[in-house]
């Protein structure tokens, strides 16, 4: 009878939570079912805890920059950062997402500290029914989960309202119910605080699969607290600063004066913490497959590392199930040679973000050598040939491989139809730049146009006849007569296409996530929300970049070692492990990071390893160089443009060749400065007499 009870507890408390996405957050609220219902056994608490996860501002799998959480449209990692770029616009937005998601996410957040606050001021009475480690891990629990709510309230509008008690009406008065935002350092203070205290009180080792435990408080708080240390070092350099009208506190960066020592402060949390991990060794990198001579089994191990539920790399993983709660991450993600209708192709990975990556070749400013020369106003330079259309990145890094998919690799059996066109003319005296009009090479169309107005296309210039071919859409080709006779698409399966945004439009496409045991057949149906490989949250991979960029600032702040341990020898053993495992190429020594440069060379190490896991935009925006310093290196401040490769399929030299160029649907990323922190909600702002909105807004 007791099994029966909890079940029914379990249904009523999560009807709302499963039944579609606009019901997500529909609870009955707790006083239906008494605390002593759910707080004297570990069933009930079981309940409690499913609450909480359930609501938890995880960036997982029904999380996107563009909709927010609990979403599963559009899941698009990697976008409004450089990393990729997405169709139809959908990316073509400022910072993080949309204004009206601010609202959601800030209601979501404080529901989620609400239900904390709670279980800390009610759980204690209910002590008696449980042993001290597991009586301390449900408290453990409730200072994660109010810790996570804060550092993503902190991270999206600096300084807030600290509410660290359940605020009741109506036994409190309006007075009592109205909590002022604190200042920025007050806010990462609390954030660091209640993670220390979840790393006291959780268990070494979860009770159950989905907890928490220590090691998953200290990875998250290394990650907070390297952008706590960021923003209170970098707020500063850009005079990022101000104080709310009503209250007059400084709700965004730090005082100039105290800013730097906040900054080591921070910085030293946040190594410590990596560090405790790493040296606990209860985690390590995944190698299951990994051999140190054998880049294929490197490439396989790091695709491999995302679906193994065991994986001695997971600290942290989102579970799904179908039909409960699954995601649509495959769905929306896929190269669209296996999709049909409206889904696959919302991610293109970007020439930019490859261009990070060892083993293709390169010319001295790093980009992509596809030419014979290296000057691109010299009139005689050529495309390079290649025999295939894996040629070009046959000694790509195997990570690149494992997170993308390149064009001529294999997936699923099949060979990746990335290419964008044919051409028919002359090579002879080699192949000239495509962008050319009215004979003369043009910039501008290279910057915007496509190569459907080229003089090639268009069979003008130096070319008497049309000589390229170039797909219009999935469905709308031009067909080639092949060298055997036989009749060819234009273009490859997954395009790019010059009027259709569901290919790739960069060349590229997502693999890293795209369930490699899905059968093409769920992969084609076209059917949504039907995904439920796990989302990994944490791993140790990054720890150990934590713990590296933790070192590297804190050597710039001055310092050599902490708790006897050399920075700057940790940081190269943790860069080191990384590369290896990536098959990159190796550092020579640990004098490497030193300095700024040493900085750099792990901000990029960031870069390689963590795309599509809702982690690069965050550190662009806690280095403060998203308005900057894009992978192009363009300002946003009046849009950057992301560029691509675009391959082509020559039938009279039966080869192919590749074309650097801007992306030509022109999606454009835009920032200004003041965009690092999101506004706070109107109507909190309106109704409330001691809430302050952003300085300037």
């Amino acid at each position: 009878m007791r099994k029966i009870f909890f079940l029914i507890v379990a249904i009523s408390i999560f009807y709302g939570v499963i039944t579609s996405c606009s019901d997500y957050l529909n609870v009955p609220p707790m006083n239906i079912i008494q605390d002593k219902d759910l707080m004297t056994s570990e069933e009930g608490m079981s309940i409690y805890m499913a609450r909480l996860y359930s609501q938890m501002p995880f960036e997982d799998y029904k999380y996107s920059p563009q909709r927010g959480f609990f979403d599963d449209y559009q899941v698009a990692p990697g976008t409004c950062e450089g990393s990729s770029l997405g169709r139809n616009g959908a990316q073509a937005m400022t910072s993080e997402g949309w204004v009206r998601n601010n609202n959601t996410n800030f209601t979501i957040a404080y529901r989620e500290i609400r239900d904390a606050n709670y279980l800390l001021e009610n759980f204690p009475i209910y002590k008696s029914y449980f042993n001290e480690s597991r009586y301390n891990h449900f408290i453990g629990e409730a200072y994660f989960t109010r810790a996570m709510s804060f550092y993503a309230l902190a991270k999206r509008f600096g300084g807030i309202s600290l509410v660290t008690q359940v605020l009741k009406y109506p036994e409190n008065t309006a007075a009592q119910l109205e909590t002022p935002r604190s200042t920025e350092e007050e806010t990462w203070n609390q954030v660091l605080s209640d993670f220390d205290m979840a790393a006291s009180l959780l268990e070494p080792i979860s009770p159950k699969r989905g907890y928490a435990n220590r090691y998953v408080a200290l990875a998250f708080k290394s990650e907070a607290m390297l952008f706590a240390g960021c923003v209170a070092k970098y707020n500063t350099a850009l005079n990022l600063t101000g104080f709310g009208q009503k209250t007059g506190v400084r709700v965004i960066g730090f005082d100039p004066l105290s800013a730097a020592d906040a900054s080591k402060r921070f910085f030293t949390e946040a190594y410590q913490a990596a560090s405790e991990i790493v040296r606990d060794n209860k985690y390590s990198l995944y190698k299951n497959k990994w051999s140190a001579t054998d880049r294929e089994a490197q490439t396989q191990n790091m695709i491999d590392m995302f679906f193994d539920v065991n994986s001695t790399e997971n600290i942290y993983i989102k579970e799904y199930a179908y039909p409960d709660i699954p995601h649509g991450y495959n769905i929306y993600n896929m190269c669209t040679q296996w999709a049909t209708g409206a889904n696959g192709g919302f991610n293109s990975p970007t020439l930019d973000l490859v261009e990070l990556y060892d083993g293709i070749e390169k010319y001295p400013d790093g980009k992509v050598k596809t030419f014979d020369k290296p000057d691109k106003d010299d009139p005689d330079r050529k495309y390079v040939l290649y025999d295939n259309l894996f040629d070009y990145f046959r000694n790509l890094e195997p990570r690149c491989r494992a997170f993308i998919m390149i064009p001529g690799d294999v997936f699923k059996g099949e060979t990746l139809e990335l290419w964008h066109g044919t051409f028919t003319g002359d090579v002879s005296d080699g192949i000239s730049p495509l962008m050319s009009f009215n004979g003369q090479f043009d910039y501008a169309l290279a910057t915007r146009g496509k190569y459907n107005t080229t003089d090639a296309y268009r069979g003008a210039g130096k070319y008497s006849v049309k000589s390229l071919y170039v797909d219009a859409s999935r469905s709308n080709h031009e067909l080639i007569t092949m060298p055997d006779g036989s009749l060819r698409n234009a273009a490859g399966r997954c395009g790019p296409f010059w009027n259709d945004q569901y290919g790739s439009i960069t060349g590229f496409s997502l693999r890293k996530g795209i369930d490699p045991n899905k059968p093409v057949s769920e992969l084609a149906s076209g059917v949504e929300a039907r995904d439920y490989n796990h989302c990994v949250l944490m791993r140790y991979g990054e720890v150990l970049l934590n713990l590296a960029e933790a070192a590297s600032e804190l050597t710039l702040a001055g310092e050599s070692a902490v708790n006897g341990e050399n920075l700057l020898d940790n940081a190269y053993k943790a860069i080191r492990d990384i590369r290896e495992r990536a098959g990159a190429e190796p550092l020579s020594s640990a004098a490497d990071l030193n300095g700024e440069t040493g900085r750099d060379i792990i901000r990029k190490e960031r870069r390689k390893e963590l795309p599509f896991e809702n982690k690069t935009l965050w550190d662009i925006r806690r280095w403060r160089t998203q308005h900057s310093d894009p992978l192009n290196g363009s300002t946003q401040s009046d849009g950057a443009y992301y560029r691509g490769l675009y391959p082509f399929y020559s039938t009279k030299a039966n080869k192919f060749f590749f074309d650097p160029r801007f992306d030509y649907f022109a999606h454009r990323y835009t920032f200004r400065m003041n965009q690092y922190y999101f506004a706070i909600p109107s109507g909190e702002v309106s109704k409330s007499p001691v809430i302050d909105q952003q300085p300037g807004l």
